[in-house]
């Protein structure tokens, strides 16, 4: 499998730019890619400003990510803020080339920067299968937690 991890200067809580932004590196990856990976939080950054910024599962940055997935037939997976149910969460979506998602909620909050005040910590491991890989879903302080892996 190869891989694209994408690293990049975000636009605070500004989602629409966000997408753009990542849209312009993606189309710059070489076809052979089958995974694209974008940061934690990637269409807004790390905030806590959940009430203001988040979206539903069929919001903007969700369809965006299953065009990008079945225009370019590869994987993109990433991090944003999801209201479900008058609760926020950290929720990692693995979108398929397909349009199909796999969905993870961050199951431990980094309570340093007062995460846990604001979203709802996840209950579920989530491994998902993909070009004959078993991939266990974390977001950034879940890999302090092996364990749980």
């Amino acid at each position: 499998m190869k891989i694209a991890l994408i690293q990049s200067d975000l636009h605070w809580e500004d989602a629409s730019a966000n997408r753009k932004n990542f849209e312009s590196k993606i189309n710059k990856i070489d076809s052979g890619v089958n995974l694209v990976v974008l940061p934690e939080m990637f269409s807004t950054g790390f905030t806590m400003n959940a009430s203001e910024v988040a979206e539903t599962m069929q919001g903007e940055t969700v369809l965006w990510m299953q065009s990008v997935a079945k225009q370019k037939q590869l994987a993109i997976v990433g991090s944003l803020i999801i209201a479900e149910e008058g609760k926020y969460y950290n929720r990692m979506l693995f979108v398929f080339p397909n349009g199909e998602i796999q969905q993870y909620d961050k199951r431990h909050l980094f309570s340093l920067a007062g995460e846990h005040k604001y979203y709802e910590a996840g209950t579920q491991k989530v491994i998902v299968e993909y070009s004959d890989w078993k991939i266990c879903l974390q977001i950034c302080y879940d890999l302090r937690f092996p364990v749980f892996a």
